[in-house]
C-alpha cells in the first residue's frame, strides 16, 4: 500500500506570484461552497506544460498576458486533496511578471462569493500576509518561504 492509502489519481497545480511594488496577488474564490484565499492559479491540462498552464490561467482568471519567470517551490511531500480523497495534489509556484495590469482595474465589483467559481483578486501587503489567513496546506508553506525572503 502507498502512503496515501487509496489515491487513485494526481492533481497539478500551477500558481503565479504576481508581486507589484510592495504587495502580492491573491485570489479569493469559492470553491465547492467554500471561501478560499489563494493563488491565482489552477489544475494542469492533458497535453499542457506549466508554462502553458499558468499563462492560461492567468488569462481566465484574471484577464492578464503574464510572463512566467523563476520557479519559487514545488510540492515536495504527500499532499491529499482538500476536495477529493482519491486525489494526491502536486503544486508548483512560479514568479510571474505582468507589463499591463490594467485589465485588473477594468474588472466589474466583487462578487458576493456565493456560488462555485465567483472570485475576487486583491493586492495583499507582503508585511500583512499571515499564514494563518490560508486553508490549503501547501499555500501556507509557500507563504512562510516569502515571509522568510523578503
Amino acid at each position: 500500500m502507498t502512503k496515501g492509502g487509496n489515491i487513485e489519481a494526481f492533481t497539478i497545480r500551477v500558481y503565479g506570484l504576481l508581486f507589484k511594488d510592495d504587495h502580492l496577488l491573491l485570489s479569493k474564490e469559492n470553491i465547492y461552497g467554500n471561501v478560499y484565499l489563494k493563488f491565482p492559479g489552477g489544475g494542469l491540462e492533458f497535453g499542457e506544460g506549466t508554462i502553458d498552464c499558468l499563462k492560461r490561467e492567468f488569462q481566465e482568471e484574471c484577464d492578464l498576458d503574464i510572463q512566467v519567470g523563476d520557479h519559487f517551490y514545488t510540492t515536495e511531500n504527500f499532499v491529499p486533496s482538500a476536495f477529493s480523497s482519491k486525489m494526491q495534489v502536486m503544486s508548483i509556484y512560479y514568479k510571474v511578471s505582468c507589463k499591463d495590469l490594467s485589465p485588473l482595474l477594468k474588472r466589474a465589483k466583487s462578487p458576493e462569493l456565493k456560488k462555485h467559481g465567483d472570485q475576487e483578486l486583491i493586492w495583499q501587503k507582503i508585511t500583512a500576509l499571515k499564514e494563518s489567513d490560508f486553508d490549503l496546506p501547501i499555500d501556507k508553506l509557500v507563504i512562510r518561504k516569502i515571509i522568510e525572503t523578503k
